[in-house]
């Protein structure tokens, strides 16, 4: 049976509510943040690019005069970015969504020395996430409405294995082997967030969500690095023909994070050809992204490398 179409008219009304949107400058992250603010929701527009963020919020703006958008700097490939951004952010928060990422890249390192693509799509999102904690859960005793922590994984998470030998594939880099591991490390996050905040009784509501294939600049950004521009200039007619828009792919996004009957640990991803596009639904990982011992083990391992603690379950 083809499944209800989900779309944004479904979104509840927002208003009185806060969110932080990673990478909203474009693609799935900005057409997520117009979202939420059209719902009422007061949403801050991260970027890593001065410029393109200030576009980005001049163009969101535009397009929804009524809303309240702001924009802040973040670079999540830089822990001192991610502390500067949580110590300037003061007030309740409502929904986290960790969505900026790099993909399929030639080798790289972080300003902190980790492999580009661990370190910007889970490393960055897990140290952001845990400074980011007393926002999410201030004034929520007594049975309060439960924040939501959303984090944009991929379909390539599937081929993605844990490399607990050669985690930063110092020994052997291969561009898509590091993506999957990257985006599987996403949802072993979701799993792990919600089981360690249910231990601790907090009221933290941990979801996923993937795109499926949409038409947004990580395809041609690796090429780009490399000066491979006639490769990127062929994702880009590749995505013309045959990804879904950005608008389309930002829906799984949304519906993860504003579902009012969402699951816990819950990952939401497009209903039709493979995955690829269709109405937002709820979908099963990988069974291997539900493995309690490689998600223990990348979380403790999260923690030696960012220094991120997460005082508030380690506390209970």
């Amino acid at each position: 049976m083809t499944p209800k179409r989900w779309t944004v008219s479904d979104i509840p009304d927002l208003s009185g509510r806060r969110a932080v949107v990673t990478g909203a400058n474009s693609g799935i992250g900005f057409h997520t943040a117009l979202g939420l603010a059209r719902a009422g929701m007061d949403v801050v527009m991260t970027a890593r690019d001065a410029g393109r963020g200030q576009a980005a919020l001049q163009r969101a703006r535009a397009v929804c005069p009524g809303g309240s958008l702001s924009l802040a700097s973040l670079d999540l490939a830089d822990l001192a970015s991610v502390h500067a951004f949580a110590e300037s952010t003061a007030g309740r928060l409502d929904v986290l969504v960790n969505n900026a990422g790099v993909m399929a890249t030639p080798q790289r390192t972080t300003k902190d020395g980790f492999e580009l693509q661990l370190g910007t799509n889970h490393l960055g999102h897990f140290a952001l996430t845990g400074l980011l904690l007393p926002r999410l859960l201030e004034g929520r005793a007594g049975g309060a409405a439960r924040a939501r922590v959303v984090t944009v994984t991929s379909a390539m998470h599937r081929m993605g294995r844990l490399r607990r030998d050669d985690l930063m594939h110092e020994r052997r880099y291969r561009r898509w082997s590091a993506y999957g591991q990257a985006k599987l490390a996403n949802l072993l996050f979701t799993v792990e967030l919600q089981r360690r905040a249910d231990a601790a009784g907090l009221p933290l509501l941990s979801v996923a969500a993937h795109p499926g294939y949409a038409a947004t600049n990580l395809q041609s950004a690796g090429p780009r690095m490399e000066g491979r521009h006639l490769v990127a200039g062929l994702m880009r007619l590749v995505n013309g023909m045959v990804a879904q828009s950005s608008e389309d792919g930002a829906l799984p996004t949304l519906r993860a994070a504003t579902d009012p009957d969402a699951p816990p640990a819950a990952l939401y991803g497009p209903s039709g050809l493979g995955g690829w596009r269709g109405t937002p639904v709820l979908e099963p990982p990988a069974p291997h992204a539900l493995d309690e011992s490689d998600a223990a083990w990348l979380w403790e391992r999260s923690v030696a490398l960012t220094g991120v603690r997460y005082a508030q379950l380690a506390a209970r």
